[in-house]
């Protein structure tokens, strides 16, 4: 098997940043996290004062919500009609319009049909834009561009949150869902009028690609979206419907974790390069652990926003999970198997929010208790990460 090795200097600002790529998927990464965090400032709220949803209800507009992530193996066969670039704009097309259209449907099911609908573009542009960033950077390069990348999600997160608190005592949540959106809808049609080729890239196979040898990035991506979704539904929901955080109170939280992550996620790039993905992988998931025990404990208001903001951080060296696989895939499987690893991510995602909710009901601890054994679960799934990149490297040396 062989790798591919990028003309720039591998690892170096210039290099990396110069490429039509490159500001490519950082515009429509930064198009996209404006409505994609609209969404989320904007929809605990709206659900829960508004179209006043129950814990039970929340949980299955979020399995719903879900779908498209569970579906977007479905990526593998779009590409047989339009390019991955074009795709990759499309799908923040979808998500701007989903958002927009979200505020107009104040109903349980207005709430299912268009965070299904939002979902899909969301879903599919992770999907695309992941793959492309494997796909065009080396393994030296692609931490640091990741990280780049989740700055930019940072920076437009942390723009729409700021107009959206400035403008939430004096707008209708509506007209502010259609003010997030429209960022991803402008960023999305800018994309499709964009000239990309794949010249020199491996070609991707076109079908779905399933490898035994890939088994530990298919473990580490289902518990990722297991915690991940435990997080997305319950910890904001606790916030909300326990503490009472209004939406001027949610905001904050997303400007703070927001600029904090803008400066953060380039840092946390860099250290997957210097420290290795085991150790970030550890870190995050012993963290996250007491962090879960934590939300099933306290009364503490205080703690509860500091929890939140500490867990939102370490959220972030998930992006370990996709190095990893980069230095043990063959090339050619990137796009299929980033697709696949997206499913995979979202198996978890279609059940827990459902069950969790359902066991909301009869006590808010349990979903967090699920959470305590995710969380440990994959911290002793990362102690296996070394051994594998040592086996992907001896596979290399011998033309495997």
């Amino acid at each position: 098997m062989t790798r591919r090795i990028s003309a720039s200097v591998p690892g170096t600002d210039a290099g990396m940043t110069e490429r039509p790529i490159f500001r490519y998927l950082i515009l429509l990464t930064f198009a996209a996290s404006l409505a994609h965090q609209g969404w989320t400032s904007l929809y605990t709220n709206f659900a829960v004062d508004i179209v006043q949803v129950t814990g039970q209800q929340t949980g299955i507009v979020h399995s719903i919500r879900e779908v498209p992530g569970l579906l977007s193996v479905g990526t593998i066969f779009c590409l047989f009609l339009v390019t991955e670039h074009k795709l990759a704009a499309l799908s923040v097309l979808f998500l701007g319009l989903g958002v927009i259209l979200t505020g107009f449907f104040p109903s349980f099911h207005g709430l299912l049909v268009t965070s299904a609908f939002m979902s899909l573009g969301f879903h599919y542009f992770e999907s695309t834009s992941q793959s492309l960033t494997l796909q065009y950077f080396n393994e030296t390069e692609t931490p640091p561009v990741m990280g780049k990348l989740r700055s930019a999600t940072a920076a437009g997160s942390f723009a729409i949150g700021i107009a959206v608190f400035a403008l939430s005592a004096l707008v209708p949540l509506r007209w502010l869902f259609c003010a997030a959106g429209a960022g991803a809808v402008i960023g999305g049609i800018w994309g499709l009028s964009q000239k990309n080729t794949a010249a020199g890239m491996p070609a991707q196979r076109r079908k779905m690609v399933v490898r035994k040898k890939y088994l530990l990035f298919y473990i580490l991506t289902f518990l990722s979206g297991a915690r991940r979704h435990i997080f997305t539904t319950f910890s904001i929901f606790l916030l909300v419907s326990k503490f009472h955080f209004s939406v001027r109170e949610m905001l904050l939280f997303f400007i703070v974790n927001n600029a904090m992550n803008w400066f953060l996620n380039p840092l946390i790039g860099k250290a997957i390069n210097s420290f290795g993905e085991q150790k970030l992988l550890v870190a995050k998931y012993a963290t996250l652990a007491l962090i879960f025990w934590a939300y099933s404990t306290t009364d503490s208001r205080m703690l509860v926003a500091a929890l939140y903001i500490v867990e939102q951080l370490f959220t972030n060296f998930s992006m370990a999970i996709r190095t990893f696989f980069q230095k043990i895939a063959d090339p050619r499987d990137i796009a299929p198997s980033t697709a696949v690893g997206q499913t995979i991510n979202h198996i978890s995602a279609v059940i827990l929010p459902l069950a969790g909710g359902a066991l909301w009901m009869i006590d808010h601890r349990i979903p967090f208790w699920i959470g305590i054994g995710v969380a440990l679960s994959a911290l002793a799934a990362t102690m296996f990460i070394n051994p594998a990149l040592r086996k992907a490297g001896a596979a290399r040396r011998h033309g495997a």
